[in-house]
């Protein structure tokens, strides 16, 4: 008997996606990733549709689900082939929201939160800086209190939605004297906040759609209230947040994967070399099945994980398995593709061209793989059918 994961909720979600991707990625993308950026009629759409809502309470317009609905949003984004779209909506609602909606006081929810729902109102987590990526601990913008409010000095860089986001939750040194993890705390600023601008927007090797800059803080004052959560807790509440990422990042692995296995099958039984067509080449055919065995071994991965937390259970290393399996798999799985494709595989017209460079992002982006590694590695003691 098989697993069910899903309830009926989650599959009218699945549905919903699934038509809108169709009807309102699919056909225009393409000129999202030539402008870099999805315009904001795109982005109030699907707010209107519930999708920056899944995990919100109805009291801010949301839909209260569990974090199996962000997997499905995920994945059946990740169905689009255009992972900058992605992007966009899973950094809004799934990476940067959520610090508010964890931490923040009644004000700021009410202040901010339905907007988000809605689309009005663009977010984007600002954490990284050029030399802190994985390692959160070694970022250095401060902020200092003073009497007009907390005053920002810093810079961010790599900063998804960092040129269209309306607001920003900026992660900050508070306490000059403490080392590491400790001292850092998380703040929500505004776009046009003097002293704060956006910098230079990053030209990338994938993820066009899904705009990318640097941050600049300058002497930027903002409120004693725009503190989010506890002084000096902003590491914590980084890392409760990245098990989100890293699981909805996979997930949108998940369906990027499928769907390339699915055009690279139809491509192959069309093309024909020297009389037959290329699937029945068994070298090609056996590689293809092998990629499919594990892309499917991979979704079950992630929809164990997801179900865990869904549970309240931490599930560390189970999300870290999903994002080194995942991030490693999506790159071999784009490459073999294209390959399989021929000449026209790297043609720019051909849509695996751009989900090869898109997926290059994967093993990157969230927690490099070595990084998940050693998560795992942390917690082989852990592992319960080994007891």
């Amino acid at each position: 008997m098989s697993i069910q994961y899903f309830n009926e909720e989650h599959e009218q979600l699945r549905r919903l996606v699934r038509r809108f991707v169709e009807s309102e990625i699919k056909p225009y993308a393409d000129e999202w990733e030539k402008a870099r950026m999805v315009p904001r009629e795109v982005i109030r759409k699907m707010g209107e549709l519930g999708f920056f809502g899944i995990r919100v309470p109805e009291r801010f317009g949301g839909a209260d689900m569990n974090v199996l609905g962000w997997v499905v949003l995920a994945e059946e984004l990740g169905r689009s082939t255009f992972a900058g779209v992605t992007g966009v909506a899973t950094i809004h609602s799934i990476m940067a929201a959520p610090h508010l909606l964890h931490a923040g006081t009644e004000a700021q929810l009410e202040k901010y939160m339905p907007g988000i729902v809605t689309g009005e109102i663009l977010t984007a987590i600002a954490v990284s800086e050029a030399d802190a990526g994985s390692d959160v601990g070694a970022i250095r913008t401060r902020a200092v209190r003073s009497e007009r409010g907390w005053v920002l000095n810093g810079s961010k860089f790599y900063i998804s939605n960092g040129v269209n986001a309306d607001v920003y939750f900026v992660a900050a040194r508070t306490d000059s004297t403490a080392k590491g993890a400790n001292g850092i705390s998380m703040f929500i600023v505004e776009k046009g906040t003097p002293g704060f601008r956006v910098g230079q927007q990053l030209e990338k090797m994938g993820y066009h759609s899904n705009d990318t800059a640097e941050l600049i803080f300058e002497d930027c004052v903002i409120p004693h209230e725009n503190l989010l959560g506890v002084e000096g807790k902003g590491f914590y509440a980084v890392m409760k947040n990245f098990q989100n990422e890293r699981l909805v990042l996979t997930a949108s692995n998940v369906g990027e994967a499928m769907t390339a296995l699915k055009m690279t099958i139809d491509y192959v039984r069309e093309r024909k070399t020297f009389g037959l067509p290329l699937i029945e080449r068994q070298t090609i055919s056996h590689r293809l099945a092998m990629l499919h065995a594990r892309a499917e071994a991979g979704r079950q991965l992630v929809y164990h994980a997801a179900s865990l937390l869904a549970k309240g259970e931490q599930a560390v290393r189970e999300v870290s398995m999903c994002k080194a399996y995942w991030g490693e798999l999506v790159n071999e799985v784009m490459y073999t593709c294209l390959q399989f494709h021929g000449g026209f595989g790297y043609l720019r017209e051909g849509k695996i061209e751009r989900m090869a460079r898109d997926a290059r992002l994967c093993s990157i982006g969230g927690g490099a793989t070595e990084i998940m590694l050693d998560e795992i590695a942390k917690r082989w003691d852990d592992v319960p059918y080994w007891m």
